[in-house]
C-alpha cells in the first residue's frame, strides 16, 4: 500500500535537488554557450515545479469528504499527476527539441567546458540521490517479488512513480548532455551540443507519454489486480451464513483509498439482526486483510436452499468504513 510519508519524502528530496542543480546548469549555460546545458537547466526546472504539483495534488487529496465531494477527493492526486505528464512533454521536452533544433540550424562555438563537466558531474549526485529516494518510496509501496518494471506498471502513487520516472530521465539526461559536450569539444563540431539537446527533449517526451498513460487508466477508473480480488472472494466465503459471492467491483479513487461493492448470498435462515452480524463480520475482516478498502457496500440477498427465488425480496446493505 502507499507509504504518503514515503512519497512526500521523495518529492522534498527531488525539489532540493533540482533547484539547486537548475540554478548551476543555467549559469554554466551562461558562460559557456552550451545548448544541452541549457536544456538541462530547463529540465531540471521544470522537475522541480512538477515535485511542487505533486505535493499540491497530495495536500488536496487529503481533504475531508463533503456534501459536494462525498467520497473524498483522493483523485486530485491524479489529476496533478497528469498536469505534470503534460508539462514534461511541452516545457521539458518541446523547450529542450527546440533549444536543439536551434543550435544545429545556428551552431555556437563552445568555450571552456569546464563548467559544464564541474556542473554536470554535482548534477549526477545530486539526481542519483533523489533517484534514490523516488525508487525507495516505490519499492516500499509495490507488491513483493515484483520487477522494477512491474512495480512502475502497477503503482497507483503518480508522486511516486513520476517521481521515478522523473529522475530516471534527469540521470539518462545528464549522461546524454555530457556526451553532447565531450564529443563536441573532442571533436570540434558543435553540432553534437545541439544533438544531445534533440535526445534529451526526445526522452522527456517518451516519459511524458507513459506518465499521460498510467494517470489517464487511473482517472478513468482502475480496479484492484487480480490477487486481491482472489483474497477478498476467498474472505467473503469463509464467512458464516454466506452462500456465495459474486466476483467484486471495485475503483481506485486514489493510491490508499479504494472503493468496494460486494453482491453476497446469504442463506435464506439468518434473520435481520444475523444479516446485519453477517455483514459487519465481513467488513472487519476486509479492513483488516485490505486497509486500502475505505468504503464497502454490500448487497446482501437471501437464498432458499441453492436457488435464489426470482420473487423473493432482496435487502441492500451499505455500510462504510
Amino acid at each position: 500500500m502507499a507509504n504518503p510519508n514515503a512519497s512526500q519524502s521523495a518529492l522534498y528530496g527531488g525539489i532540493a535537488a533540482n533547484v539547486g542543480i537548475a540554478v548551476s546548469k543555467f549559469v554554466a549555460a551562461y558562460f559557456t554557450g552550451s545548448s544541452a546545458m541549457l536544456s538541462e537547466g530547463i529540465h531540471s526546472l521544470v522537475d522541480s515545479g512538477n515535485g511542487v504539483l505533486l505535493l499540491f495534488g497530495i495536500r488536496q487529496s487529503q481533504k475531508p469528504a463533503d456534501r459536494r465531494h462525498p467520497f473524498g477527493r483522493s483523485k486530485e492526486q491524479y489529476f496533478w499527476g497528469l498536469i505534470v505528464a503534460v508539462l514534461i512533454f511541452a516545457i521539458g521536452g518541446g523547450m529542450s527539441f527546440y533549444e536543439g533544433i536551434k543550435h544545429i540550424s545556428d551552431p555556437e562555438p563552445l568555450t571552456d567546458p569546464l563548467w559544464n563537466y564541474v556542473v554536470l558531474g554535482v548534477a549526477i549526485l545530486f539526481e542519483g540521490w533523489a533517484c534514490w529516494l523516488a525508487v525507495k518510496a516505490l519499492t516500499q509501496s509495490a507488491a513483493s517479488g515484483q520487477s522494477f518494471v512491474q512495480q512502475l506498471r502497477t503503482s497507483k502513487d503518480p508522486a511516486v512513480f513520476a517521481s521515478v520516472l522523473e529522475n530516471l530521465a534527469a540521470l539518462f539526461g545528464l549522461v546524454i548532455a555530457l556526451l553532447g559536450v565531450y564529443l563536441g569539444h573532442a571533436l570540434n563540431n558543435p553540432y553534437f551540443d545541439g544533438g544531445a539537446s534533440v535526445a534529451i527533449g526526445l526522452l522527456l517526451m517518451l516519459v511524458a507519454v507513459f506518465l499521460v498513460g498510467r494517470t489517464r487508466s487511473l482517472l478513468v477508473g482502475t480496479g484492484v489486480d487480480d490477487a486481491t480480488i482472489d483474497s477478498v472472494m476467498t474472505l467473503v466465503a469463509r464467512q458464516p451464513g454466506v452462500e456465495q459471492t459474486r466476483p467484486p467491483l471495485t475503483m481506485y479513487l486514489g493510491p490508499a483509498d479504494v472503493v468496494l461493492a460486494l453482491d453476497v448470498d446469504f442463506h435464506d435462515h439468518l434473520s435481520a439482526v444475523e444479516l446485519e452480524m453477517a455483514v459487519s463480520a465481513i467488513q472487519e475482516a476486509l479492513r483488516i486483510a485490505h486497509p486500502e478498502f475505505k468504503r464497502i457496500f454490500i448487497e446482501a440477498k437471501s437464498l432458499t436452499g441453492k436457488e435464489q427465488d426470482p420473487m423473493r425480496p432482496t435487502a441492500q446493505i451499505t455500510p462504510q468504513i
